[in-house]
């Protein structure tokens, strides 16, 4: 199987690992009021059931309901910059953040305008693999598995 490296904490960073999306939900009202939520737009039905929290979600389509009752839809695609991210998060006073553990550099950013802000960051954790299965970092790597080299 072909899987990013996971994301590790750093000096600094607030974070609160989770099992999953409803034990995410279940944490937030212990961490904030105001959630930058970036866990996919297939997810946010785990979280429909907040009426006290404010919700800022970030999607390239738009999200199908259930929704949280306070949302506020921001359609946009990235790769965003450390700057571009610590901006959203101030103009719209967030408090906490919600990701799933992607892995890699592309999305990565919103992780150091969090710890650059103080933010706790709920981080779900990815399931652990099958039985019999093995992760490899990249396509290179997968190839070698294989024993194919790259074109």
């Amino acid at each position: 199987m072909l899987r990013r490296p996971g994301w590790h904490p750093g000096p600094g960073d607030r974070w609160h690992p989770v099992g999953s999306l409803e034990e995410a939900a279940r944490l937030l009202p212990e961490l904030g009021r105001r959630v930058f939520l970036t866990t996919g737009r297939l997810g946010l039905a785990a979280f429909a059931h907040l009426t006290r929290l404010h919700f800022v979600v970030r999607s390239v389509e738009p999200p199908e309901p259930p929704l949280p009752p306070d949302v506020e839809l921001l359609l946009d695609r990235g790769p965003f910059t450390v700057d571009d991210e610590r901006a959203l998060l101030r103009a719209h006073r967030v408090d906490m953040v919600v990701t799933k553990d992607s892995g890699g550099a592309a999305t990565a950013a919103k992780l150091t305008a969090a710890r650059e802000l103080g933010l706790p960051v709920v981080v779900v954790r990815r399931p652990p693999l099958p039985d019999g299965v093995t992760a490899v970092p990249d396509v290179a790597a997968a190839l070698a598995r294989l024993g194919l080299s790259p074109r």
